[in-house]
Order: C-alpha cells, then sequence, then structure tokens
C-alpha cells in the first residue's frame, strides 16, 4: 500500500505562483511515475504533469511553459512549481502515483486562483 499527501495548494492571484509538493509512504520501491492530475467541478479528471524515476517529463499543452515537475527520489517526494498562473487552473490537484499494478492517488489539494 502506498499513501500520498499533498500540501501547498491555496488562493493565490493570477499570475502568481504556488508550490504544490506530494509525500509518498509505504511500499514506494515499485513506484515508477509519479504526477499531478487536476479536475474541476463537473469535469474529468485530467493529468497536468507527470516524471519518471529517471526524470523523463510529459506535460499537458495547458501548462507548458508555465508549470514544472520535479522529483526527489531520495526523499520519495513530487512538486509542480506553478507559475503565471490563471483563473482556469483553478480545480483539485490530485497527486498520484503508479506502477505495474497499481494506480495510488492523494486526497487532493484545493489550488484557486481569483483576483
Amino acid at each position: 500500500q502506498v499513501q500520498l499527501v499533498e500540501s501547498g495548494g491555496g488562493l493565490v492571484q493570477p499570475g502568481g505562483s504556488l508550490r504544490l509538493s506530494c509525500a509518498a509512504s509505504g511500499n514506494i520501491g515499485s513506484i515508477d511515475v509519479m504526477g499531478w492530475y487536476r479536475q474541476s467541478p463537473g469535469k474529468q479528471r485530467e493529468l497536468v504533469a507527470d516524471i519518471t524515476t529517471l526524470g523523463s517529463t510529459e506535460y499537458a499543452d495547458f501548462v507548458k511553459g508555465r508549470f514544472t515537475i520535479s522529483r526527489d527520489n531520495a526523499k520519495n517526494t513530487v512538486a509542480l512549481q506553478m507559475n503565471s498562473l490563471k483563473p482556469e487552473d483553478t480545480a483539485v490537484y490530485y497527486c498520484n502515483a503508479r506502477n505495474t499494478w497499481e494506480i495510488y492517488w492523494g486526497q487532493g489539494t484545493q489550488v484557486t486562483v481569483s483576483s
């Protein structure tokens, strides 16, 4: 079993920045990919960014150039630096971890971008 705990969400003005963090615990040795998804009310959960153990990254088109995902394998954490935030970035952001057999989710952290 893997547990994921997110932190760093909150309220920010348009153009501002937030840094989300996710800490993994439990049976973490087999995790290959970690990432961030987001979900707004009435919409499906969508990929924001992910990163492999070796550091390969993938970003959704709508965040390229604004968000950066990073991973510290020694600390079992993944972070999402979010810059130039827009109101449409408002969502619950979920940490995700995957191996060959399982997908794990954090509880989510609210990000609200508003004046």
